[in-house]
């Protein structure tokens, strides 16, 4: 069974999301979670569900010796980004090719970058006037959201939509999506 680590930095809705989903299947496990923040909801959420709990500082995370050798001598086979806000360090790129996925609450290119997470994606999509939205699942490199395009999808924004009206069509979407994902890039 692979092992898999989740990166979460908020409430940790997806995070819950995949913990619920591997929990039901033989393919993979989540193993771990590191987040960024002590206060994050997904720490008492994953604590809860059975999954160990990693909080990082910024230095041990971008150091070669410090997050990513903690990574290998837990066996973690793959990294899924669920909320995640730091960026992630060229060192761990490289220590996991093609083996770090992120869902980003947008249709990448478009309102990706630093500063772009959750509702200010939201609230920008809707402010540009965007007929559409959606998801984007791809793989990480060393710049935010610009790596591998790995799953798209869309939907045509009503009228009136309102950022929290499309908050919740993106994480239906998201919920829908990234389990099924993930897993086949795992098995």
């Amino acid at each position: 069974m692979k092992k898999l680590c989740v990166f979460a930095s908020g409430a940790g809705s997806n995070a819950e999301n995949l913990i619920r989903y591997f929990k039901e299947r033989k393919t993979a496990e989540v193993a771990l979670v590191v987040t960024n923040r002590r206060d994050a909801g997904i720490v008492e959420l994953a604590k809860g569900l059975g999954v160990e709990v990693l909080v990082c500082d910024r230095e041990s995370f971008n150091n070669p010796s410090g997050l990513t050798q903690k990574l290998h001598e837990k066996k973690i086979e793959f990294i899924v980004l669920a909320g995640f806000l730091w960026l992630i360090p060229e060192c761990m790129v490289k220590a996991f090719p093609d083996k770090i996925v992120n869902i980003h609450p947008a249709l990448l290119p478009l309102y990706g970058g630093k500063g772009m997470f959750g509702m200010h994606v939201h609230e920008a999509v809707v402010k540009a006037g965007e007929k559409e939205s959606g998801i984007t699942i791809h793989y990480v490199n060393s710049r935010y959201d610009d790596g591998r395009i790995l799953l798209q999808k869309k939907f045509s924004l009503e009228p009136g939509e309102t950022p929290n009206s499309l908050a919740l069509k993106i994480r239906s979407l998201e919920h829908q999506y990234f389990p099924p994902l993930v897993e086949s890039l795992v098995i």
